[in-house]
């Protein structure tokens, strides 16, 4: 019996293989790095609880649950009031700063890519300074007003949009790193606007300065509350279009012979990922690094489509951030080391360790 073997047309390429979709066992371990960054964040700090008892605590905010925890009334309030919003707000400003450097990567395919590196972040630090100078802010820096984070947006994507353009400047022979270096200069431009400002109105403004180095501070679950919209917003329209991010790596001509209308897709994706930096600045501050570390850790991980790396992204980025908040909060206590900080010392050589890698874990 004689075999025929398919004979593929001249001129024609093979299929590309279709990318490998989230499996479960992933989902599952960034699930639980999720629920150890809670329970870690809220079992340590200068005073320790019980892990055991906090997370019976925890289980106590479910509806019809009644278990004997073992804290007592002062260490419950801590728990709840004190340490839980702290913890979920680094939760939702990881997940927010790593989806965003997912999208941001995809978009301008770029592994280099980060909200902090791309200026992004530093043009909504600009425009919150700006709206807190002309007094949009009444309550001060206590809160985090509706003013604050729709001001971090205009400027985040002015930002993106000034760092887009002049590394457009290049042409079409431009090298993957025109775009970051680009960045770079409009951070610089905007960092220094941003000292002036500061420097004119540090009587006003003081508490901004701390708030430049990053900080999950909170009073309550006021700024969980208000994050939140943004952060469910940002993660919807992202991981809706994670799979458009997967054709987009193949070319604009390939995507819009699939069907896809590249740019308005980057159009869109832009914005959800500055609507998310702006949450995520106006909540903490700027905390760089974040969007470089946990995006490609994934990749090197669990594949490099972004089926995978998106959704995974946001998990791990909210417990990378939760867990580095434990960091500062204990290594120097009683004092306490500004998040920004600690991710910038662990995102310096993990932005070598990209340099060297991009080309076999970025497509």
């Amino acid at each position: 019996m004689t075999t025929v073997t398919p004979v593929r047309p001249a001129g024609t390429r093979p299929a590309a293989p279709r990318p490998a979709g989230l499996r479960p066992r992933w989902l599952a371990v960034g699930v639980g790095a999720v629920l150890v960054a809670l329970l870690a964040g809220v079992s340590l700090g200068p005073v320790s609880l019980p892990p055991g008892s906090v997370a019976v605590e925890l289980l106590n905010l479910l509806p019809g649950v009644h278990l004997d925890s073992g804290l007592t009334a002062s260490e419950a309030v801590i728990v709840t009031e004190l340490r839980l919003p702290r913890a979920v707000l680094g939760l939702l400003v990881g997940a927010l700063l790593a989806l965003a450097g997912g999208a941001y990567q995809g978009v301008f395919r770029n592994p280099l890519a980060d909200p902090y590196l791309l200026g992004v972040a530093a043009g909504a630090g600009l425009a919150v300074t700006v709206a807190i100078v002309l007094g949009a802010n009444a309550e001060g820096f206590t809160g985090m007003s509706l003013t604050v984070p729709l001001a971090a947006f205009a400027g985040s994507l002015g930002a993106v949009a000034l760092t887009y353009l002049l590394g457009a400047a290049g042409g079409r022979d431009r090298s993957p790193a025109t775009l970051i270096l680009a960045g770079v200069a409009v951070s610089a431009f905007l960092s220094a606007g941003q000292t002036y400002l500061l420097q004119r109105h540090a009587d006003t403004i003081q508490p901004v300065y701390s708030w430049l180095l990053g900080r999950l501070a909170t009073a309550g679950w006021s700024d969980v509350r208000l994050v939140l919209p943004y952060f469910l917003i940002t993660a919807v329209v992202v991981l809706l279009h994670r799979r458009e991010l997967d054709v987009l790596s193949l070319g604009d001509d390939e995507a819009t012979s699939l069907g896809l209308h590249p740019q308005r897709s980057r159009y869109l994706l832009i914005a959800a990922a500055s609507l998310g930096t702006a949450a995520a600045v106006s909540a903490s501050g700027l905390i760089g690094f974040v969007g470089i570390i946990v995006p490609h850790t994934v990749r090197m991980l669990a594949g490099s489509s972004y089926r995978v790396v998106l959704p995974l992204s946001m998990l791990f980025g909210g417990a990378f951030l939760a867990l580095t908040d434990v960091v500062a909060r204990t290594a120097a206590a009683p004092q306490e080391i500004p998040i920004g900080v600690v991710t910038a010392l662990l995102g310096g050589p993990f932005f070598v360790l990209v340099l060297r890698t991009a080309r076999r874990v970025f497509p």
